[in-house]
């Protein structure tokens, strides 16, 4: 019997739970700061309306709040079925493709929301490096670093082949690119701004440094083909 091995499950289990207590506390006081908008967007969002809750930065916020006891019962479901299935990694891997998708869509779904002059003001393109960085303010920039903040974190511990930083950064960038692009060809009234690239991808790579202990690793990653039976023993 390994008992290094047992006695180093219950601290790894308590940091486990000390760092979900401080996720849980850090976003509910995010939701405090932030509760008097908020509650704005609420009667919108409660009555399924459209504008007044999707078409605003805080109706998506709270409707992403709301959505996370759905996406933890998500997550607990695919690992479940994964254990079941004797897969390795399996509340890893179904933390990492939920907490993609609910980290990284609603972002998305802001940058994409359109301004006053959509449909009508041709897109704009801005494309000399750091000269729009200076006018975002340091709302715009924290806005922009956590785009895709959540890809950054979450891919790399789900999929090995994304595992590195310069991968990270290929990812960040392309994904921001595609948003610039589709913001442009869909005249939504925005700048399609390559700092706003430059500091999404800042953000996936700094977010992707963050998780870089859980990283989903080649050699760690179950292999697809059967093991070879052992030989007979005599």
């Amino acid at each position: 019997m390994n008992h290094n091995a047992s006695l180093s499950r219950p601290p790894r289990r308590t940091r486990g739970i000390v760092l979900l207590g401080l996720a849980v506390l850090g976003l509910a006081g995010a939701a405090f700061l932030v509760r008097k908008p908020l509650l704005m967007a609420a009667p919108m969002c409660a009555a399924g309306r459209w504008h007044g809750c999707f078409d605003t930065f805080n109706g998506v916020v709270l409707m992403t709040l709301v959505a996370l006891p759905l996406s933890a019962l998500v997550v607990w479901a695919l690992a479940r079925l994964r254990r079941g299935a004797g897969a390795p990694g399996a509340w890893r891997m179904s933390l990492a493709e939920v907490g993609m998708v609910h980290g990284t869509v609603p972002w998305v779904w802001m940058t994409m929301m359109p301004g006053a002059g959509a449909g009508v003001v041709p897109g704009r393109v801005s494309l000399v490096p750091l000269r729009d960085l200076v006018t975002m303010g340091p709302l715009g920039v924290g806005g922009n670093l956590l785009v895709f903040a959540a890809l950054g974190f979450f891919a790399p511990m789900r999929f090995a082949a994304l595992a590195s930083v310069p991968r990270i950064l290929a990812l960040g960038a392309g994904c921001s690119v595609l948003v610039e692009t589709a913001q442009y060809v869909l005249w939504l009234d925005r700048v399609s701004s390559v700092d706003d690239v430059l500091v999404n991808a800042a953000g996936a790579v700094l977010a992707g440094l963050a998780s870089r202990r859980w990283w989903r690793t080649a050699a760690h990653a179950p292999s697809d083909s059967p093991r070879p039976a052992p030989a007979p023993a005599g």
